[in-house]
């Protein structure tokens, strides 16, 4: 066993086995293929000097005797989680996969193992260390950073363009309607632009103009004075008022009573409000931000939505896209949902698995993001394991599935549910750039899963086929 400190190039391996005939094979393997390699039969021993090891990784064997690899492997990665810890075990099973992820192995391999595997593997397990100590390193610099868009999560190109474009309109201080389907997160887009304008630091005030009674509106928006109807006992300040130097933010402004609607155009062209009673003109200093999911347009040629108010509101319009324009977005926002969710309820929830995260993709989300958040929140109070299955979705996302066929299959015969999958667990494997042991914790699956699984696409697969590539 090798203890203490040195400089070094070649990289350094720590055989634990007590079976010590496997020990110097191994060690003579791994050192026939540049290691330096040392071996220990006691586990006992390599535990009393954990803070002294002077090696790059640890390979362990599982059974041994009063001390095993899993509990090792705990100690090891507990003192030093630096060191990776790889786990050889003579049953392959489901069981000692577990077990390896439970004690936060690198990796396990069946035994004996592929010499070839082996080396692959402890080359690979300090790489992989420094990676994941420069994107927690990353992680923490962008923790302390402000957000670009507070709230908007997503890298599809529609997002991207809906945040550069909300990025531009935030310095410029003119009435915006957003548009869009219900559930898109156009209250959200509005809190964004607020906080990236000049009035970040003045109220941002929400109204629902469909969720106050039409005779009552008035008076909240623009206020009134003691005595200009029955219940008025004193004075108000309208929301126009409260949001002084802000933003007011007016949802389902088509749902505005015709009656209430030149008051507001005077307002806007004006810059003064008239409390309900009152002789005098109130100044107002706020940009409004509208927003509808109907057509104002079309709401206009009917006679139900003032022209005049409408073009004064559309100074700049921006279209919210829609959750099924958005691709990858829907898995992004489904893991925050999760751990969201999780953490409110205090669940141990932590991930989807990839079928549950294909069978997500593949629903058309009528509600939007206010759906997908509906459907989470359900999953996570119903699920008792540690991952989001299909099982825990409800009835009618499990029953949108696509039917199989050239038709929705992109032109092959494999359901779109599988293509789906292949697609998400290829995404994963470039996020971790290969590495299967941590696309297969992402995913909540077995290493070996990702092993079975072909992921090469349909195309793919045809042009192997006909240049005779297995």
């Amino acid at each position: 066993m090798v203890t203490g400190a040195s400089n070094r190039q070649i990289p350094r391996v720590l055989v634990v086995d007590d079976d010590e005939s496997m020990c110097d094979l191994l060690a003579a393997q791994l050192a026939s293929h540049g290691f330096g390699s040392s071996f220990e039969t006691d586990p006992a021993r390599v535990i009393d000097c954990i803070d002294s090891l002077d090696v790059d990784v640890v390979v362990t064997d599982l059974k041994m005797g009063a001390i095993d690899g899993l509990e090792l492997c705990e100690r090891l990665v507990a003192a030093r989680p630096d060191l990776p810890v790889v786990l050889l075990t003579a049953h392959g099973t489901l069981d000692a996969a577990v077990g390896a992820l439970r004690v936060r192995a690198f990796d396990f391999l069946t035994k004996p193992p592929d010499i070839d595997a082996l080396v692959a593997t402890v080359r690979r397990a300090p790489q992989n260390h420094r990676l994941r100590d420069g994107i927690r390193e990353l992680d923490e610099t962008l923790a302390e950073a402000p957000p670009p868009f507070e709230g908007m999560i997503g890298t599809s190109p529609a997002i991207r363009e809906l945040t550069q474009l909300l990025g531009r309109v935030a310095t410029v201080d003119a009435s915006l309607l957003l548009t869009g389907e219900s559930g898109t997160g156009k209250e959200l887009a509005a809190r964004a632009v607020h906080e990236r304008s000049a009035r970040r630091g003045s109220p941002f005030v929400a109204v629902n103009c469909a969720a106050i009674h039409p005779g009552l509106l008035e008076s909240e928006l623009f206020g009134h004075v003691k005595g200009a109807f029955t219940d008025a006992r004193s004075d108000r300040e309208g929301l126009f008022e409260r949001a002084r130097a802000g933003t007011i933010f007016l949802d389902e402004i088509s749902e505005l009573p015709m009656t209430l609607q030149p008051k507001l155009l005077r307002a806007l062209q004006e810059r003064t409000v008239r409390p309900v009673g009152a002789d005098r003109e109130v100044a107002i200093d706020v940009r409004l931000i509208a927003a509808t999911n109907t057509d104002l347009a079309s709401a206009v040629e009917e006679r139900r939505f003032r022209e005049d108010l409408f073009y004064r509101l559309n100074v700049i319009e921006i279209q919210m896209p829609p959750l099924r324009e958005r691709g990858e977005d829907i898995w992004l926002l489904a893991v925050h949902f999760v751990d969201h969710f999780a953490r409110k309820m205090r669940r141990s929830t932590s991930t989807i698995t990839a079928s549950c995260a294909a069978v997500l993709s593949a629903y058309e989300w009528p509600g939007n993001v206010r759906e997908l958040a509906n459907v989470i929140e359900r999953a996570v109070a119903l699920n008792t394991s540690s991952s989001i299955t299909v099982e825990d979705l409800p009835g009618h996302v499990r029953a949108r599935r696509p039917a199989r066929g050239k038709a929705a299959g992109e032109g092959t015969d494999l359901a779109p549910l599988e293509e789906i999958e292949r697609r998400h667990i290829r995404r994963v494997l470039e996020m971790t750039r290969g590495n299967k042991t941590l696309a297969a914790q992402i995913l909540g699956v077995n290493r070996r899963t990702l092993y079975r699984k072909d992921l090469k696409s349909p195309t793919e697969s045809k042009i192997s086929e006909a240049k005779g590539v297995s």
